[in-house]
């Protein structure tokens, strides 16, 4: 959430903020006036806890004075602030509750390098790099690959787990693990400290600073516990440092991490059609960065860069959008996607996304850093897909397919394969007929 002292000081920027994001600005006001009576409260509550210091002093004079019958009233007296105090804390308390979920409501400040639009028709493309394939022959979908290909099994997976859930086979589960592997290697050369975490995490964690609202269609929820299964890396990498402070000198910390996650998507996507595009259940890598205040715009390149480096690598075209104001998640200062071309849908789709979330979530969860002149501030973070397997594997197997049926592997991912194709198996048992009857 935001600070509070950013509202006490610059409600002006706040509101020109909300309108930013096509919010009200009213709710800055509300703030502001319980943030009065929170206030007052608190001074109320250090005036009695001083003034119960004073009488234990007036009681120590008095009885030195043997002055029984002041010491009497002044017992009397001391008698009531407990509960005095107890009562204003109680109030301090809700008022401070009260201001929080206020807070939460509003959006982290929107970088000035964010466009202007009202939903996501309006994001901006920023770069197209690599060359669109084209093809002299009727092509088919990752699914027709798949199938035809025996290298999954969707019809399987939908009687054990229902639709959204998938069997990898043969080849293309190999593919899956190169795909892991290569991005794994790919991190760890950038400097990039190796994260496993938890698949599962407490429900606060992960609702702390995005709202139960904006993950209540997504999160899958543990039976009897307050855990629930993770949708990204992200959230669990967050909290491995809350209520931690960092020392300047170890700032940035550079993470990427390996995980399942698992997603209800329920909405307005579903899951209506089978595939690999959109699934409960998929493999990927994160990165994710602690820093500075001062450097996390020279992060958030250094994120895009790595995603980018790993999607030539692969030689898969793509585009990067930069997030319009309509478009961005109230947590984000600034965002993009990067989106690979689908020569079955004729468009680009979404296969990473990058978010400057500045200090909007090490707030909810106090994660700070002590300066060298001893000032302590609330870090920022950073975070960006590295690699999600099984859209990239739609991307592989839609771009890279050949006439007689086979899928050539990317370069980079042979040495982790061992093979350069997949080959068309009905091709293969052919051919076998042919040589045996050339044989006789």
């Amino acid at each position: 959430m935001l600070d509070i002292n950013l509202l006490r000081e610059h409600p002006g920027i706040v509101k020109a903020n909300q309108k930013k994001a096509n919010q009200s600005n009213e709710l800055v006001d509300e703030i502001l006036q319980l943030d009065k009576k929170w206030r007052g409260k608190k001074h109320e509550v250090d005036n009695l806890r001083s003034g119960r210091n004073k009488i234990s002093e007036e009681i120590n004079i008095a009885l030195k004075k043997a002055d029984n019958k002041l010491v009497q009233e002044l017992i009397k007296k001391a008698k009531k602030i407990p509960e005095q105090i107890l009562e204003a804390e109680e109030e301090s308390d809700k008022l401070k509750i009260q201001i929080d979920r206020m807070l939460s409501r509003l959006p982290n400040i929107i970088s000035n390098k964010t466009p202007e639009g009202k939903d996501s028709s309006e994001n901006v493309e920023i770069k197209k790099i690599g060359k669109i394939p084209v093809f002299n022959f009727p092509i088919k979908t990752h699914v027709e690959l798949i199938e035809s290909l025996k290298l999954g099994d969707f019809e399987a997976s939908a009687k054990t787990s229902g639709n959204g859930f998938y069997y990898l086979k043969n080849e293309l589960a190999i593919l899956n693990q190169a795909l892991i592997k290569f991005a794994v290697d790919y991190m760890g050369k950038k400097g990039y400290e190796y994260i496993e975490p938890p698949l599962m995490i407490k429900k606060d964690i992960i609702t702390a600073s995005e709202g139960l609202e904006s993950l209540q269609n997504s999160i899958y929820e543990v039976k009897d516990t307050d855990l629930v299964l993770i949708g990204t890396a992200e959230h669990a990498l967050m909290a491995m440092h809350k209520d931690y402070t960092f020392k300047e000198q170890d700032l940035p910390k550079k993470y990427f991490a390996y995980s399942m996650c698992f997603r209800k998507e329920i909405g307005s996507h579903g899951i209506n059609e089978k595939g690999l595009w959109r699934t409960h259940q998929f493999n990927k890598i994160e990165q994710f960065i602690f820093c500075l205040p001062e450097d996390s715009e020279k992060y958030y390149d250094e994120l895009l860069a790595n995603s980018e480096g790993i999607l030539k690598e692969l030689k898969l075209p793509y585009r990067v959008l930069e997030i319009c104001t309509g478009d961005l998640a109230k947590w984000k200062h600034r965002s993009a996607d990067l989106e690979v071309y689908r020569p079955t849908t004729k468009e680009y789709g979404e296969v990473m996304s990058l978010s400057n979330i500045t200090d909007y979530q090490a707030r909810d969860h106090n994660i700070k850093v002590v300066r060298k002149s001893s000032e302590r501030q609330v870090v920022h973070t950073l975070n960006n897909t590295a690699l999600a397997t099984s859209r990239i594997l739609v991307c592989i197997l839609e771009n890279n397919q050949n006439k007689n049926g086979s899928i050539t592997i990317p370069v980079v991912l042979q040495k982790y394969t061992g093979f350069k194709k997949i080959e068309a198996k009905i091709s293969k048992v052919k051919s076998n007929k042919v040589k045996k009857k050339t044989k006789r």
